[in-house]
């Protein structure tokens, strides 16, 4: 089995003030200035403070809402420095005291998104040998409970009791925050080994228990990144650790039952522009050693049989070259973009390869068919491909050589292969779901090419897909490039441009994201609403040149395509001007920042969750996680002039202007290691003080927990309940025009 991860008094003290101020309509002055809240919210203090690189002086008003311990705050958020901690309260007041308006909103949308929820659900088993192991939730649980049962391998039938392995409620009781990285049973079936997070730092612990007893073995590895892999003889552990700046640096070797202190350091990463990671090939004859930046890889080996062996490289790092690679058929298949292969293609080498030059193509590049990923079994191999924004799975026969595609008939659809633990098998699981057809597991016999059905998620408050359209548009962008929009309605809505929309989008690092089904979005389909993803520029929806057209000096194609996609909505009729709502999250929150800043008439709001939105400052820091990795993806601010221009370009933050933007909804956690919490605060005061007839502007800063905002599933919807209750209100604000405006 396993499971992998790719928030007092004082608070109400504070937002009784921040509700005064609104009432009253005064300024209520602290006394230490750190803060005034006002009628449109508390107005942070603006210290002198500017950075001159490359011959240009930015000013940074904002500077300090970083704390200067923030790998301590991460580890402990109650070291937060107090006057940051009492204006991010102050904010959280703010977000009450006028947002409380919504409450029975907030409400009834978290009722009707619970009601879409199986509270008992579970996964359909995956069987292992003796066994058949799966993931379930009980009703009013707000974490996964991992279970397993007896299986009889030649009936294909899970025949015993269940067996519970680990209980997330019960490790979670009492903690503001909780979370599970990897969970993973040994190949033995004897042991399961779990990471749990308490804090939203993502410092987890792995700890062991028995699978008989239920009990935890005394041995806790502390501070790692979450990943651990089972050498094959069931007690020798790889694990990846955390440095003090949070990044994933060190793989260890630890042996159940022994001190973790003496654990044996395998490899460490002298780059800090390389995160490491681990893998086992689906044979589970390999253990897999990674290190990555986004766009160079690099991949080591070691016998899962002989765990003591030193990891043996497969290729030295190149850049802009990646691979991965897995085992097939006496060798290794490896997936590359090497040879200027941009859309990937895959390639032998024997198990003794230690370089590039041992290498010969297998299956060709095409451009425009983007292999994302591949999965081994004895006797096949499947390919996950994408093109045009819309997935598809290739069977290949190991016999044979020959190549069939499982095929599917919606217009747009998520779908994805489950890698069980089976090789030696002709099972493929998958699961598929568009925006209107709520997800199914399949399994698909390879050689037969048939395929069963062995869940269909329920809706346990109904649904119809029948009721819903599910479209793809193409928008324009300022170069003349053709960005899919999907999108999902109501059969019964009007399209008569009245209608409000929320859109949503990413963009960056090359990362595609499905449009599969989200039972939260019937929420707004049902009131009417317009729902639409733009596959923009800067993801790999239509192939690794999609990406590279998004990224470092192309960055700004990723914006311009998604105010095309909001554009076209207005050109099609499905909504006017100023009634489009915009959602994005982590770079998808830079994103709509960004979108703001170019084409505030178009929106009626903005939700940015954990945005990305500080960029010049992030890129600048090398001491923060993120930074070193990921300029291969933004570029160098610190070495390079013109990568300093590019980014100061578009960072949010950098670019605020007293424009007409719309109400804003933002989004921190306080233990986020991905994107701070100073970036939203610091966004938030400069929009408030730059553009302070606009707006108005909210921050919501979770204190207990980090990027992923609150733990368990109940409290994520109803953080999303009340992103989507503001989405409502501020659309409110923006009246349906009866009649054309004029010029």
């Amino acid at each position: 089995m396993a499971e992998t991860k790719h928030l007092g008094a004082r608070g109400f003290v504070v937002a009784s003030l921040a509700l005064a101020a609104l009432i009253i309509g005064t300024w209520i002055i602290m006394d230490d200035q750190s803060f005034i809240p006002q009628a449109r919210g508390p107005v942070a203090k603006r210290l002198e403070s500017s950075v001159t690189v490359h011959g240009r002086t930015r000013n940074d008003p904002y500077a300090w809402m970083k704390d200067e311990a923030w790998q301590d705050v991460m580890r402990d958020p109650s070291v937060l420095r107090e006057d940051i901690r009492r204006h991010l309260e102050a904010e959280n007041g703010y977000v009450e005291a006028v947002l409380g308006e919504t409450q029975s909103l907030q409400d009834l949308l978290f009722a009707e998104m619970k009601a879409r929820i199986k509270e008992d659900d579970a996964t359909v088993p995956s069987a292992d040998g003796a066994f058949a192991y799966y993931r379930k939730f009980k009703t009013g649980g707000q974490y996964p409970i991992f279970a397993r049962a007896a299986f009889e391998p030649q009936r294909r039938e899970v025949i015993g009791p269940e067996e519970v392995l680990v209980d997330g409620d019960a490790l979670a009781e009492g903690a503001a925050y909780f979370a599970f990285a990897t969970v993973a049973h040994s190949p033995d079936h004897q042991w399961l080994g779990y990471a749990t997070d308490n804090q939203g730092s993502e410092f987890y612990d792995i700890r062991f228990r028995a699978a008989k007893t239920g009990q935890d073995a005394p041995d806790v590895l502390e501070r790692t990144y979450g990943e651990f892999v089972w050498a094959a003889d069931s007690k020798t552990i790889f694990y990846v650790w955390r440095d003090d700046n949070n990044r994933p640096s060190r793989i260890y070797r630890h042996v159940l039952g022994e001190d973790a202190a003496q654990d044996v350091l395998v490899y460490e990463e002298s780059d800090p522009g390389f995160f490491l990671s681990l893998g086992v090939t689906e044979s589970r004859r390999f253990i897999l050693l990674s290190a990555n930046d986004h766009t160079t890889s690099e991949h080591r080996v070691i016998p899962a049989d002989a765990p003591q062996t030193a990891p043996r490289l497969i290729a030295a790092r190149e850049r802009d070259v990646e691979y991965d690679l897995t085992d097939f058929d006496g060798q290794f298949v490896i997936r590359t973009n090497a040879d200027g292969a941009k859309d990937f293609k895959l390639m032998r080498a024997p198990y003794s390869a230690s370089s590039r030059s041992d290498w010969r193509d297998f299956t060709p590049h095409q451009p425009g068919v983007l292999i994302e990923g591949m999965l081994a079994y004895k006797d096949f191999l499947v390919r996950e491909e994408l093109v045009n924004a819309k997935p598809r799975l290739i069977v290949r026969d190991r016999a044979s050589g020959t190549e069939h595609e499982v095929a599917f008939l919606e217009s747009a659809y998520e779908l994805a292969a489950i890698p069980g633990y089976e090789f030696n098998s002709a099972n493929l699981r998958f699961d598929y779901s568009s925006p209107s057809t709520p997800n199914q597991v399949w399994d698909y016999d390879m050689a037969a090419r048939s395929r069963l059905l062995r869940k269909t998620r329920e809706i346990p408050s109904g649904h119809d897909p029948n009721d819903y359209i599910v479209e793809r548009i193409e928008a324009i962008a300022e170069d003349g490039a053709q960005v899919p929009v999907t999108i999902l309605r109501r059969t019964d809505m009007m399209l008569d441009g009245t209608a409000p929309a929320l859109l949503g989008g990413y963009g960056s690092y090359g990362a595609t994201i499905p449009t599969g089904f989200r039972s939260n979005w019937l929420s707004l389909a049902d009131r009417g609403w317009v729902v639409a993803w733009a596959h923009i520029r800067g993801g790999k929806d239509k192939g690794y040149d999609w990406y590279l057209d998004g990224k470092r000096d192309k960055k700004q194609n990723t914006f311009k395509d998604f105010v095309a996609a909001g554009e076209a909505l207005v050109a099609k009729k499905y909504v006017q001007r100023g009634r489009i709502v915009a959602q994005g999250g982590s770079a998808g929150g830079l994103l709509v920042g960004a979108a703001a800043n170019r084409a505030p008439e178009l929106f009626a709001g903005v939700i940015a969750a954990v945005p990305f939105v500080d960029v010049i400052n992030t890129m600048s820091d090398a001491s923060l996680p993120l930074t070193p990795p990921e300029w291969p993806e933004w570029g160098n601010p610190l070495e390079s002039a013109e990568e300093y221009e590019w980014i100061a370009a578009y960072s949010p933050y950098d670019n605020v202007a007293d424009r007409p933007y719309p109400p804003i909804f933002a989004t921190a956690g306080l233990s986020d290691p991905r994107v701070t919490y100073w970036e939203p605060a610091k966004w938030i005061a400069r929009l408030r003080h730059d553009a302070p007839k606009a707006g108005p502007y909210f921050l919501k800063t979770n204190m207990d927990a980090g990027h992923g905002g609150a733990s368990g599933r109940f409290n994520r919807l109803r953080e999303t309940a009340q992103e989507y209750a503001f989405a409502i209100w501020a659309m409110e604000r923006r009246p349906v025009q009866t009649k054309e405006p004029t010029r």
